[in-house]
């Protein structure tokens, strides 16, 4: 027995000897890591003292005898200090970012590293390798561990087939049954009031991460598998959806970096309208010009090519029809004319339907100083390439909506760069539909202005899923990861009681100063209008409001704001200020103190609910009158409501 009792002490002393501790701490000092490396790598988060979430498990396996991963012996570490701004080519939320961390990077003696960052806004890590040979990845390993009361916001998905289009749901973390899958970003609302965001940032050429429910108050990573094969049945909608996979999650290099696992912390719902993680950890753009690259407002034919009136052509996809959005578009001074689904025979990009000319539409649309753009699906697009490229170039085309994509598995992730590269060649921008959540890839390549990943407007014509509730999540959890294509300002309006999902002309949840306060508050470079240029005629009022609105901010403040209920976002342009506010189904007013504004006298241009906007939707009222800096500003919203304001220095 003694000489059992001395083996295993010594064993255990052996251990200990192994195991190494490193501590990284954020630039304020409120927030602490602690990182181990013994038989696996485990990290503690810390704020202000208190437990955060705990990491363990962080792991790569790959196929073969060798697992490199396995070795934790340390080699050396490496520690830094950035703190630098960063100027966003588009400027979808600030004109600079502030890039400030403390980093640590292990080493390890079998030629991969680990680096930690731990910036005042939470932790990311990732693995590097320096191997000569390629390397099949199995797996990669992860569990989050967090507190018995905490909660998480997720959007389930079935599978990993998926466009990012589930609503919103909230449970306790042991709510979330073991398996079930939940897509990025997913918002943990910690028991004592923090708010903790899971996400990820530069990805390229390697699958997107997801969370497994565990049925506990823990969370694990995965991924989907390397697709084998795919299917060809079916309408040009589903093609080259995956039909078998590999054992596998990836094949890369052996020498490379691996994508950001993001953990930010925050103590408000602030931090997270402000984090920015997510586009400081991707990598730098690689276009050298840049120039061209011209953000701003489009308006797009899917319902609105067939709910135009008081003109003497037959509304739908054609040449007339086109040229009546082209000139309403140069008439107010919006950018871009986008022809969506139905220019084309689906599964042909090279060719368009009877009674539409494009050649004839882009010229016209030149002389007028509009840009067109065209819908594709994705398979479509792969399988034309060159000539659809070639033929776009030759029409003067400016821009491209990909869609269906409904993949974030390695070759889809390829596809995803080498369609915004080939673009960038073509001097095209990009919206990307039927897409996964953003991941920094808008800034390698800043001609991706925006994509969905997201219940957006269109729902309105299928279900109730797009609601006022609905709005007042997406602020804090889908755009915290970049620019959303939600597609605001409806002018069909209307009350919980009075909605209807209609396909072809829907309406939106919410009043009219609500759908227009969300064309401040939800952010995108290049915001899409959703009714026909015949609606907006007729609301004259709003549609000059709206044309006043810019799509590349300053700086965004975050003014008052409570996750599913309410929120008021500042953002401003140049010396302007433009205020969204909206509520949830609950009729509220809100105290707006103006001390956000600069000393002076100012004049303030807004559109508010109007008195009767409880029962009738479309009700609203504008005001135009100055004030000083520091005065408090009534937000009255109905039910659904809203108020939208754009607020000018007086010299």
């Amino acid at each position: 027995m003694k000489n059992t009792l001395f083996l295993t002490i010594a064993i255990l002393m052996c251990i200990a000897a192994k195991a190494q501790k490193y501590d990284l701490k954020s630039p304020d000092g409120k927030l602490t890591t602690e990182i181990e490396v013994n038989q696996g790598i485990t990290v503690k988060v810390q704020k202000n003292g208190n437990a955060v979430l705990d990491l363990g498990g962080i792991s790569l396996r790959t196929n073969g005898e060798k697992q490199p991963f396995a070795n934790s012996s340390i080699k050396k570490v490496n520690r830094q200090s950035v703190d630098e701004q960063v100027k966003p080519i588009i400027r979808d939320k600030s004109e600079t970012y502030k890039n400030c961390y403390n980093e640590l990077t292990v080493v390890f003696k079998s030629d991969y590293s680990l680096t930690f960052r731990l910036f005042n806004e939470g932790l990311a890590y990732r693995f590097s390798t320096n191997f000569k040979d390629s390397l099949t990845i199995l797996k990669e390993n992860l569990n989050i561990q967090l507190g018995e009361n905490d909660s998480v916001r997720f959007q389930p998905s079935k599978s990993f087939r998926s466009s990012y289009e589930t609503p919103y749901e909230l449970k306790k973390l042991s709510g979330i049954e073991e398996g079930k899958l939940c897509h990025l970003p997913v918002l943990i609302q910690k028991q004592n009031g923090l708010f903790v965001m899971i996400t990820e940032s530069d990805l390229y050429n390697y699958p997107g991460s997801w969370i497994l429910g565990t049925g506990k108050a823990s969370l694990n990573f995965t991924t989907p598998l390397l697709p084998k094969k795919y299917s060809y049945t079916g309408n040009a909608y589903v093609q080259g959806q995956v039909a078998e996979t590999f054992d596998c999650i990836a094949k890369v290099q052996g020498t490379r970096t691996y994508p950001w696992r993001i953990f930010a912390v925050t103590d408000s719902e602030s931090g997270l309208i402000t984090n920015n993680m997510v586009y400081l950890l991707a990598s730098p753009t690689e276009l050298k010009d840049v120039s061209w690259i011209k953000p701003g407002v489009v308006m797009f034919d899917w319902w609105g090519k067939n709910n135009i009136y008081g003109v003497d052509f037959k509304a739908g996809v054609n040449t007339e029809t086109a040229k009546y959005y082209i000139d309403f578009c140069a008439a107010k001074g919006f950018r871009y004319f986008l022809f969506d689904d139905g220019w084309s025979p689906k599964d042909d990009l090279l060719h368009t339907v009877p009674g539409l000319d494009l050649a004839e539409v882009t010229a016209y649309a030149k002389q007028k100083g509009v840009d067109v753009m065209l819908w594709v699906i994705w398979h479509s697009l792969y399988k034309q390439w060159d000539k659809a490229f070639d033929q776009f170039e030759k029409w003067g085309i400016k821009g491209i909506k990909m869609d269906f994509m409904d993949r974030d598995d390695q070759p889809m992730v390829q596809f995803y760069e080498a369609m915004v590269k080939k673009a960038a060649e073509k001097k095209m921008v990009v919206d990307l539909h039927g897409a996964y959540k953003p991941c920094g890839l808008s800034r390698k390549y800043p001609n991706l202005l925006t994509r969905e990943s997201l219940i957006e407007f269109e729902y309105n014509g299928g279900n109730n899923w797009d609601n006022p509730e609905h709005h007042n999540l997406l602020p804090y959890i889908r755009m915290f990861t970049g620019p959303m294509d939600y597609i605001p300002a409806t002018m069909r309006n209307s009350t919980k009681g009075n909605f209807r999902p209609i396909g072809d002309y829907p309406m939106g949840q919410g009043t009219r100063a609500h759908a227009m306060a969300l064309f401040v508050i939800l952010s995108s470079p290049m915001e899409m209008l959703p009714d026909s240029p015949s609606d907006y005629y007729r609301e004259k009022e709003c549609a000059d409001f709206l044309t006043k609105i810019p799509v590349e901010w300053n700086e965004t403040r975050l003014l008052q704001g409570k996750i599913g209920q309410y929120t008021v976002i500042g953002r401003r342009s140049g010396k302007d200020w433009f205020v969204g506010a909206i509520t949830n189904q609950k009729e509220r007013t809100l105290d707006l103190t103006t001390d956000f504004l600069a000393p002076g006298k100012y004049h303030i241009e807004l559109i508010e609910d109007g008195i009767n906007a409880n029962t009738r939707a479309e009700d609203f009222k504008k005001i135009s009158r100055d004030f000083q800096s520091g005065e408090i500003l009534k937000l009255k919203m109905a039910a659904g409501g809203g108020w939208v304001a754009r607020i000018s220095l007086v010299n």
